[in-house]
């Protein structure tokens, strides 16, 4: 099984076609189950390939610096010890600042439709879902680069990941309104002009600018949305722990994945105790433990089942995680 999951990784990250471009792993789950600790070991085991990866955490309550036991930022730092692994840790504040520059540069642009603009600035910094949104112009950024060979995202918990992933179609459906609104708005000012051809060019609103503009963004939306429902391109790993309200809240997830047409190439169930324990607490905690692996089979049971034992030290440091990469993956000889 082993195996089967280290060739799985492999079919979406060692192919190094030209055509094939980036790849993306996505890791995601009910909080505190492991998949900051997953998305970290398969960060080492590409970057030990010879593979540029970066780790994108977009969970606000970031556990990459703890896994690493170093400061990460905004922006792409190179892991201590590597020359081609990085992490990134999405600052939602940062990320509206950046957002809000944005609008305010729309807003310069166009006076008249300054009102507007203020009001969707004062609606983003109070609606729900901010962090998704603002995390989301950045997730977008690493959707277009080509700077990786290889990109790990490293989600929130499961009900704001699906959330996060929902936002390419809703804001798909909104750029599309937008769209149309400033056609329709280029279309009149451009029958204005006729009827007041003494108008000044100055106060002249260049919709069509604003128009490439909201172009542009749908079509990297788009893109992302390609990229996501892509199994050649994206794989989405469920970490589950051996226990009921971890594996029907992850059978949920992977049913509402499924709806965005985001493909799960496998389940690593975290945290399983080992065969040889002697204590008797420990062995009717495994004897609970098999009954949820046998539900985990029935209900994942077309996906690559992999098994990370319960550690006997925390699971942080670049050693440690090398270690449990071998778990999943096997030992490899570096590229």
């Amino acid at each position: 099984m082993l195996s089967k999951i280290k060739d799985s990784l492999k079919s979406i990250t060692t192919k190094k076609l030209e055509s094939d471009g980036t790849k993306y792993i996505m890791f995601g789950g009910k909080g505190g189950v492991g998949k900051t600790t997953m998305s970290a070991a398969t960060g080492i085991y590409c970057a030990e390939q010879g593979l540029k990866t970066v780790i994108v955490s977009t969970d606000p309550a970031h556990s990459l610096r703890d896994a690493f036991e170093q400061e990460f930022g905004h922006e792409p730092t190179k892991v201590k010890g590597f020359d081609n692994l990085y992490v990134v840790e999405i600052d939602p504040q940062k990320a509206m600042e950046e957002y809000k520059e944005k609008l305010k540069a729309q807003m310069d642009e166009n006076p008249m439709l300054a009102g507007m603009l203020e009001e969707q600035l004062e609606m983003a910094a109070l609606s729900p879902g901010t962090d998704e949104s603002a995390a989301f112009d950045v997730f977008l950024r690493y959707m277009d680069s080509s700077e990786f060979d290889v990109v790990i995202f490293d989600t929130a918990p499961t009900g704001h990941t699906l959330r996060f992933l929902g936002l390419p179609e809703i804001m798909d459906k909104y750029m599309a309104k937008m769209i149309k609104f400033k056609k329709q708005m280029s279309g009149l000012m451009k029958m204005m002009k006729k009827l007041m051809p003494f108008g000044s060019k100055d106060d002249d609103i260049d919709y069509d600018k604003a128009l490439e503009e909201l172009e542009k963004m749908k079509k990297k939306i788009e893109k992302a949305r390609e990229i996501l429902s892509n199994p050649e391109k994206t794989a989405f790993r469920l970490v589950v722990i051996p226990e009921e309200m971890s594996i029907l809240e992850s059978e949920r997830a992977m049913k509402a994945l499924e709806k965005y047409g985001i493909p799960i190439d496998a389940v690593i169930v975290n945290q399983v105790i080992p065969e040889d324990v002697e204590c008797e607490f420990c062995k009717a905690r495994r004897a609970l433990q098999q009954k949820r692996l046998e539900m985990i089979k029935e209900k994942f049971g077309d996906k690559v089942i992999a098994h990370v034992p319960l550690l006997k030290t925390e699971a942080k440091g670049v050693d440690t995680l090398r270690e449990i990469a071998k778990i999943l993956y096997g030992e490899e000889e570096k590229e």
